[in-house]
């Protein structure tokens, strides 16, 4: 389904999605997007038994080494 997107149709969805929430709204949605994913990866890491500190200092580490 998604293959068949191009640069330019993507490109257009982008100006549209500025257009409709403003270029400082768009970041918020990435971060409270980025926030949710990495609360879903930990609740999936507790439901497989890893430990979630762990997991989140290994997180927190490789992001203190970008």
């Amino acid at each position: 389904m998604l293959h068949n997107l191009g640069a330019g149709e993507l490109i257009l969805i982008l100006v549209i999605a500025v257009l409709i929430f403003g270029p400082g709204r768009i970041g918020q949605i990435g971060t409270e997007l980025g926030r949710g994913i990495r609360g879903f990866k930990e609740g999936v890491a507790m439901e497989d038994g890893e430990d979630v500190a762990e997991s989140a200092m290994a997180q927190s580490s490789a992001e203190m080494a970008d």
